[in-house]
């Protein structure tokens, strides 16, 4: 005899849920007071518009993404980083097989510079050299998901001494005994993509990096750059692991892709001192 499996329905959740859209019918208010008090302030509107737009760009229109996106993005791994709001970020386009000191020595001895982590004076900082395009190697990356959890670190190549345009990558510890679909084993998974200006989110409307539409050609150009550095690092290509496909990151830019996946393999290598934190004695 078959069992019929009965709804669940929990007043905890159910409260959750409510306070979780409250907050955002509540952000929508504020930011529309905001902007209806700039018509009768004359020339003060201007700071009220300034409000307004942070109002709507940092907390409202990230508040309702949080609350759609739970409702109709995957919770399970489609190839696709999500943003901090619920966005779909990035394409997943590598993959690696090694240890995180290894992988930090192979993109250092391609030219590579690990990204600083977001603290309010790396953003300052990022934020004042690309105003006046003095050279910030170490910029920090906005953080990305994927397993639920942002990336584990990120390396970047600055281009031309101008922190608005740079190549950068986000790395992934996978979990234990998770496998790809199809049923490969990976260490780390990585999306790399071409940022080649500042500009404003379409989907926030907030400050943030657009980035290059062909994200094959920055997923190759990690891969050359990583091979040419030491001949000890292989390279394996799942053909059509996702279809091609067109579509748009969580800022809004186009992205497109052929849907192959470079397994990079570099468990020859010898991790250096510095990747692993030892001081030479």
């Amino acid at each position: 005899m078959s069992t019929r499996h009965r709804r669940s329905y929990s007043i905890g959740v159910a409260i959750d849920w409510f306070f979780f859209v409250f907050a955002g019918l509540a952000a929508l208010w504020l930011a529309y007071l905001s902007l209806t008090e700039t018509f009768h302030v004359g020339w003060w509107g201007i700071p009220f518009f300034l409000v307004f737009w942070v109002l709507l760009a940092y907390l409202v229109l990230p508040r309702l993404h949080r609350i759609l996106t739970t409702i109709y993005v995957p919770d399970y791994f489609i190839g696709r980083t999500r943003t901090s709001d619920g966005l779909l970020g990035d394409p997943v386009n590598l993959a690696f097989h090694g240890t995180g000191d290894q992988i930090r020595t192979s993109l250092e001895a391609a030219g590579w510079t690990e990204a600083a982590p977001v603290t309010l004076g790396s953003s300052w900082r990022i934020i004042t050299s690309t105003l006046t395009r003095r050279s910030y190697d170490e910029a920090p990356v906005s953080p990305l998901f994927l397993f639920g959890r942002q990336q584990d670190f990120a390396y970047q190549q600055e281009v031309d001494g101008n922190p608005a345009q740079r190549h950068h990558v986000r790395f992934w510890r996978c979990p234990d005994d998770w496998l790809l679909p199809g049923g490969r084993r990976v260490d780390w998974l990585a999306a790399g993509t071409f940022d080649t200006s500042v500009g404003l989110s379409l989907f926030t409307l907030q400050v943030t990096h657009r980035i290059d539409a062909d994200t094959d050609v920055e997923r190759d150009h990690i891969v050359q750059t990583v091979t040419d550095a030491d001949s000890r690092v292989t390279v394996d290509v799942i053909p059509d692991f996702a279809t091609g496909y067109h579509a748009r990151n969580g800022g809004g830019d186009s992205i497109r892709t052929d849907g192959d996946l470079p397994i990079v393999d570099v468990r020859a290598v010898e991790p250096s001192a510095e990747s692993t934190g030892e001081v030479p004695a």
